[in-house]
């Protein structure tokens, strides 16, 4: 007969299955999506951000920060276009901090958050929500969005042929992203609805959660899955596919090491994070840390976790 334990276990596990979007009203919505970014930014993840490492452009407090700045605008999500919610979020970061500390995860919690406020939608999951959501998309959403990036400023950009972020949108929000998919890990997600958030990033944490890491050790696992998974377009933008590829097998040999679950796999984590830094900064897994926020934030709104349990 099953022990009480296991039949928490296995209770908990079934709910996460059924990953039915909790009844949230505005301010849930724009407190889980601070406390994603809060979890995100707190977690010691190799190459990024956190408490005891800073870049030379940008500290732990930028990220804090940001974190607050954006809950008024993601507040909002479910009254206002989503492409003036992205820009709303980015400028209200922007007077709070000189550094671009969360354009791309910005991008990533608008759309999840106006889809967890659709109305019209109950008992549909997130992900349904979200489909509906991007496929709802305008070329005003597209225009704001662009104005965001702009005001953002993120760096190796470059130019493109077509619906470039220095001119104006003729498409809507999500064509516009599907022209960046195979250089743009954010691009991708509004592509695919979210697939690699949904399909690889929710399921490494609720693994981890079920395992009982606590959670910072869940938010890294599930950043060295994704890491490992794919190679990170923000490295690649700045250094090269070839860049990219090398962190991506090494995040590998991390997780074949057992990850933060192993002695071996922690050693590994920290010869990887020393790896990963230089003065510019050039190979943070910035793309990852964004899919990691956004795999929290879809995990928060589902019900699915707490702090401290």
């Amino acid at each position: 007969m099953a022990q009480p334990a296991e039949r928490d276990v296995e209770r908990r596990r079934r709910s996460d299955v059924r990953a039915a979007v909790r009844a949230l009203g505005a301010a849930d919505v724009a407190t889980a999506a601070q406390l994603a970014c809060l979890l995100e930014a707190s977690a010691p993840k190799p190459g990024n951000v956190s408490p005891s490492a800073s870049f030379r452009d940008a500290t732990f407090e930028d990220f804090l920060a940001s974190a607050a700045a954006i809950g008024p605008a993601l507040a909002r999500a479910g009254e206002r276009p989503l492409g003036t919610t992205i820009r709303a979020a980015v400028e209200a970061t922007a007077r709070w901090t000189p550094s671009n500390t969360n354009l791309g995860l910005v991008l990533l919690l608008a759309p999840l958050a106006r889809a967890a406020l659709r109305a019209g939608a109950a008992g549909a999951s997130l992900r349904a929500r979200l489909a509906a959501t991007l496929a709802d998309t305008t070329v005003g959403d597209a225009r704001d969005a662009y104005a965001a990036i702009r005001l953002a400023a993120p760096g190796g950009l470059g130019r493109t042929a077509e619906q470039d972020v220095s001119g104006t949108p003729t498409v809507n929000l999500r064509d516009v992203m599907a022209l960046a998919r195979d250089r743009d890990a954010i691009a991708r997600e509004y592509a695919t609805d979210f697939h690699t958030t949904f399909e690889l990033g929710v399921p490494a944490l609720r693994s981890a959660q079920n395992d009982s890491l606590d959670w910072r050790d869940a938010v890294v696992e599930t950043y060295l899955t994704l890491l490992a998974a794919s190679p990170d377009t923000h490295i690649a933008r700045k250094l090269g596919r070839d860049a990219a590829a090398t962190v991506q097998r090494r995040a590998r040999a991390v997780r074949d090491a057992g990850g933060v679950r192993t002695a071996a796999g922690r050693a590994a984590i920290a010869d990887l994070d020393r790896e990963l830094r230089d003065d510019a900064n050039t190979l943070n897994p910035g793309a990852t840390a964004d899919l990691t926020g956004a795999a929290i934030y879809a995990v928060l709104l589902e019900g699915g976790w707490r702090v401290r349990r």
